[in-house]
């Protein structure tokens, strides 16, 4: 189980905290890969709810190298690799 606020799922889907619905709905259907934004915009927001999830769950970023990651997982886990750096 995890916790996100609405601005941490925003930014991780679309690089901004404080985008509009449409605009997280728009990089959902782009990350997936969809031709249309995701309906009802429910459904966006449990999509975009849990690609945040995905990309922030501590396994993921234990093993940037593992297999089956996205290269925006693994460019995300280096990001929070190298922040954790003294």
């Amino acid at each position: 189980m995890g916790l996100h606020t609405p601005s941490e799922v925003k930014a991780a889907v679309t690089g901004y905290g404080s985008a509009e619905k449409k605009q997280v709905a728009t990089m959902v259907a782009k990350i997936l890969g969809l031709d249309a934004p995701p309906t009802p915009a429910d459904a966006s927001d449990a999509l975009a709810l849990a690609i945040c999830h995905a990309w922030r769950t501590p396994a993921a970023a234990a093993t940037p190298g593992a297999a089956g990651l996205t290269p925006a997982q693994r460019a995300w886990a280096e990001a929070e690799k190298s922040s954790r750096r003294p």
